[in-house]
């Protein structure tokens, strides 16, 4: 079993910066791929950002330039910083960490940017 815990969401204006973290209950970046997804109200779940298991990042294209994972092996943590933020960045963001035969997921921060 492995725990994911994030926090870090809140309410920003436009153009702000937010920085979200996840820790993870054990080591777990060389088995699993980690990242960040986020659900929007009414939309599917949809990948953010991710390190491969391999240690590789991969963006979905509206955070590239924007938005930047990094991780910490020896706080088994992730953390994602938003730069830039925009309206349509409002979302539940969760921490996950995705093998080939499981995934486990946090609880959900939310982001909501607005003025």
């Amino acid at each position: 079993q492995v725990q994911l815990v994030e926090s870090g969401g809140g309410l920003v204006q436009p153009g702000g910066s937010l920085r979200l973290s996840c820790a993870a209950s054990r080591s777990i970046f060389s088995i699993y791929a980690v990242g960040w997804y986020r659900q929007a109200p009414g939309k599917q779940r949809e990948l953010v950002a991710t390190f491969t298991s391999g240690g590789s990042t991969n963006y979905t294209d509206s955070v590239k330039g924007r938005f930047t994972i990094s991780r910490d092996n020896a706080k088994n943590s992730v953390y994602l910083q938003m730069n830039s933020l925009k309206p349509d960045d409002t979302a539940v963001y969760y921490c996950g960490a995705v093998s080939a035969t499981r995934t486990y997921w946090g609880q959900g921060t939310q982001v909501t940017v607005s003025s």
